[in-house]
This record gives C-alpha cells, structure tokens and sequence, in this order.
C-alpha cells in the first residue's frame, strides 16, 4: 500500500512528462507512473517539466514550467490576455492542426463510452473554417471597475478576478466596437456599476448581437435593478455613436447567481428584436433567443444534418429540442412534414412565426418533452421517418433514448455539441441502430469545443 503511495502524484511536485493527446477541454494528457496528467497549454508530442497544481484519486492536474521539446504546430496566440482569460483553449496551436485533434477528442469519447468497433467505423475529418476568427455573433462581458475606471470582459479561468478585453479575436468586429463603445458611454455618464462583493450599483453585463448578414446590432444592458439611472441620455449615445443599433434592451437580474439573463425584459429603444438570415432563411432574435454563435458555419451544420437526414420529400420529420425552428426548416423543403417540439414556450412561439413567414405550412411545432410527445403521436397513428436531435450538452434525456427505441424511426441525424454524452447516447441507441458515420464540424475555431453530425440507420 505505501509503494502504492509513493507511485502517486504528490501536490507541489515536479516531474517530466511527454504529452500523447489533447483531453476534451483542450489539455494536454500525459502519463506519470501510470497515472493520467492533465496539463493546460500543453501540445500533443511536447516533452515537459510540469508542476502538480492538484492531485485527485483517479488523475492529477499540473501547470508547465518548462518546455523541453515544442510540438512542430506550437504557434504565438494572437489575443494579448489568451493565457489569463480561458475563453479560447487551442489559439496557440495551428489551425490545421486543431482539426486534426478535435477528430480525436470524437475518437477518444468513443473509445471511453462505447463497446463499438471503432477500426470499421467511418469518422470524417473536422470540416473546418476558411477563416477561423471573428466569428461570434454575440458577446456577453460582465462589466466591473477598477480605480474609477470600467472594465468589461470575461473572468479569468477559475478565479473570479475581471479580465478586462478591448478587442476579442473571436468576436465579431461589430460586437467589438458596440461593446467598447457602451463602455465610454456609462464612464461618460457615471453610471454605477454593480460590484458583486458589495451587491451595490446598478449595470452587471454588456450583451452585443449582432446579425451578420444584415448588419443589425442589439444592445441588452443587465441591471441588478429596473431603476436605470440617466436612462434618456444612455439611448441618446448609442444612437448617436452607433447608428447600425436597431434594438436596445434591459434586463433585470437582481439574484446571486452565475445565469446571466433575468427573467424581465424591458424594450429602452427601437425593436425587441434584430433580423439575421440563414441561406435562404430569415429570423427574429429576441434579447433571450437562443441562436447559435456562429452563423457562418452553422450553414455548414444544417447542410450535414441535411445530408445525413438524406430526404426524398416522402418523410415525416421530427426536430427534436428545435428551439426557434432552425432545423427543421432547413430541411422542410425536402419533407412531407415536419413536426418540432421545445419546452420553452417562447421559442415555440418563434418556431411557428418563423415557420409561417416563409409559407411552412407542413411544419408543425408544439410545447413539450419528445419523450412524451412521440409515443402520443405514435398511439394517434404519426410516426416519424426521420427524427433530428440537438440536445443540450447533457445529450439525450434517457426517457427519450427509451422512446426513440420503442418507436423506432428509420433513421436518427443526431447534432451533439459534447462528444462525450453523443457518445454514451449512441452506445444506447446501437442496440437497434448501426452508425453509418460521424461528421466533426468545427463550430468553435480555437476552442476545444467540437460539433459532430451522426447518421443512425435502423437495422433491418
């Protein structure tokens, strides 16, 4: 049992390490003594010196202090707080490359989660950007002070400490600029700032969307309180000094809590809403509407669920967790029919109005759980062709894994934005249904983060 101990990791201790990959949040993943070493910043191939940070029962994470030998990709990170600020994990690893490792953060959730024969199974390489950077569409800084001046940005990784960021490279030029420019106007006009250890003050975040292809921004200010000292003037400035702002908006989060939206919206100036198209289709994007982040890749996406969905116009097709629609109406052009279901009611509400403005008349959404939805259309006779799921991180609710084995649609197109619960989920699912293949997208260029499109086909 001692000699057990001794092969352990101990807290402060200094060892090399060679890196073999890259873990699912971007680490690198080294072996000491048999035991598995997170290390941030670390590169696939890289020989180094680390220093254990914290040692767990089953794996221990470390800090570099020395490079001894750099991975060929190692590449200078473009963003001057990359290390501090922890939104992006892989800026200083080469493009071409990160798509090459997101392939294997797939592969490894595979080989964790799933009995599948991975050799005979067709994984495609990540389908990548043209241009990876200024691709958000929206941005959300919390907003501090720091001698009397303000700060907006993001915390630091772990900590609760304000990085403040002038230009992110991964925003949006125009997301940019609207936030910089908030931030002089609430200096200009002293409004006060919500300090969390305090709980005083008034302004907690500045939200900036911006709605690529139209060019239209929206301004959402979160306040601790519906009192908005100076409110006249605030709006006087944006419009002003940003003329392209269609929608500004104020949301009221009072509560101790890491959420960023309040429950009460108010409309300060102009519409609720800005427009932002999708190929050939249009939507309206309220301040909580969730829309994704990227919309020039998501064409990309929506065009590999397509594919995978392999429509002929015979089929009815479920988007499950459909949100605002997006889905489904990507591909309702080639559907008999198309059925959506979302337990949030408002975008449910936006799903309908999104289908009618584009003439959907065959696309029908309605509030609820899929796995209490589909059995109940099934006993009335509807049973879907094709079902396309988005789930959240958290991937598929086990009731709806049940259902989608009871009822059995020929084929399953199922979007995951966490590799690891796709692959738990598929593992489920490969009692009745063989993976004809996976897709990686790359949705988050210098992230970790990684998309993948998966075609399930029923086994006859």
């Amino acid at each position: 049992m001692q000699n057990d101990q001794k092969a352990k990791v101990q807290i402060n201790q200094t060892f090399p390490l060679t890196i073999k990959r890259l873990g699912i949040n971007g680490e690198g993943v080294g072996y000491f003594k048999k035991q598995v070493v997170f290390v941030p910043g670390a590169l696939p191939g890289e020989e180094v010196v680390v220093e254990a940070t914290k040692v767990h029962p089953k794996f221990a994470e470390a800090k570099i202090k020395k490079i001894r030998k750099k991975s060929e990709f190692r590449i200078e990170p473009q963003c001057p707080v990359y290390e501090e600020c922890g939104g992006c994990q892989l800026q200083h690893l080469h493009y071409d490359q990160q798509l090459k490792e997101k392939r294997d953060i797939v592969i490894q959730s595979l080989e964790r989660h799933t009995k599948l024969p991975l050799d005979r199974l067709d994984i495609r390489e990540t389908i990548g950007m043209e241009n990876p950077w200024n691709y958000r569409n929206k941005s959300q800084f919390q907003v501090g002070q720091k001698d009397g001046k303000i700060l907006a940005g993001l915390y630091g990784m772990n900590s609760h400490h304000l990085i403040n960021i002038d230009q992110c490279v991964v925003q949006h030029p125009k997301t940019n600029k609207a936030v910089g420019t908030v931030k002089k106007i609430l200096q200009k006009l002293q409004i006060p700032i919500y300090s969390e250890k305090s709980r005083k003050g008034i302004v907690r975040t500045i939200v900036a969307r911006v709605g690529v292809q139209t060019g239209e921004l929206q301004i959402v200010l979160i306040t601790a309180k519906k009192e908005l000292p100076k409110k006249e003037l605030f709006v006087e400035e944006i419009k002003k000094r940003l003329p392209e702002v269609k929608s500004i908006m104020q949301n009221i989060n009072g509560e101790k809590t890491s959420l960023i939206f309040g429950n009460e919206t108010f409309n300060l100036e102009g519409n609720d809403f800005i427009q932002e198209t999708l190929g050939d289709l249009s939507f309206e994007l309220s301040a909580r509407t969730f829309f994704q982040l990227n919309p020039e890749q998501t064409v990309t996406l929506y065009n590999e669920a397509k594919k995978a969905a392999a429509l002929t116009g015979k089929e009815k097709v479920v988007d499950a967790y459909c949100g605002v629609g997006t889905i489904g109406l990507w591909v309702a052009d080639q559907a008999a029919e198309v059925r959506g279901m979302d337990v949030i009611r408002e975008s449910i509400e936006d799903a309908k109005k999104n289908a009618s403005r584009h003439g959907m008349n065959h696309a029908k959404y309605v509030v609820g759980k899929a796995e209490v939805v589909l059995p109940k259309w099934a006993k009335e006779g509807w049973v879907a062709d094709v079902v396309i799921v988005d789930p959240p991180r958290t991937g598929l609710d086990e009731q709806l894994l049940n259902t989608l084995l009871k009822v059995k649609p020929k084929r399953i197109v199922y979007v995951s934005c966490n590799p690891s619960t796709l692959a738990k989920d598929i593992q489920v699912l490969s009692k009745r249904y063989g993976v004809e293949y996976i897709q990686p997208v790359d949705m988050f260029p210098q992230t970790s983060n990684v998309e993948v499109v998966t075609k399930l086909e029923l086994k006859l």
